[in-house]
Parts: structure tokens; sequence; C-alpha cells
């Protein structure tokens, strides 16, 4: 596997908050609406970079993990737990 600092930035973001909500690569993608047969290996593949999700499955991906799509995209880290925060600040006041 790639040195994590390597792998592009929604690639880490992605793996870090599916771990963090403890939850399989499975699990995650076939509560994102990919097919049971393959969700496993497509969310593998975009948390090692060999594939980018397009927008709608990353914002599918987002939903299920609760964070807004500004997230996998924050290059620094800080940046990252900001835009997570917020998200979760705000949930009630929409």
């Amino acid at each position: 596997m790639a040195d994590r600092k390597s792998l592009p930035v929604y690639s880490r973001r992605l793996r870090e908050a599916r771990e963090a909500r403890d939850i399989s690569q499975r699990a995650l993608g076939i509560k994102a609406g990919l097919d049971e047969f393959v969700a496993s290996t497509r969310v593998n593949r975009y948390e090692t970079g060999v594939h980018q999700p397009d927008l709608q499955t990353l914002q599918r991906l987002a939903a299920v993990l609760q964070l807004p799509v500004a997230y996998f995209y924050a290059e620094d880290d800080e940046l990252a737990q900001l835009i997570a925060n917020f998200k979760g600040r705000n949930k009630g006041k929409r």
C-alpha cells in the first residue's frame, strides 16, 4: 500500500471517516447504494487511490458518513476537522 501521505486527499479522508465510524468498506458501499457484490472492492479502490469516486457517489458516501463533501477535499487536517465539526453543529438548525 502507498504511504498515506502520498494518497489523494479524498482517499485518506474517506478511510479516516469510515474507520472513525467503525463501518466496513462493504457496509459503507451498500449503504451508499453501491451493488452489494462490488461494494467492498469499490470503496477499497477509492481509499487506495486506484479510482476516484464521481461527485454523486462521493455525495452518497458523505451522507452515510454524515460529513459534507468538502471534508473529503480539505488538504489541511485542521480545516478538515473544522468542516466536520461545523456539519455536526449545524445538523439541527436546518
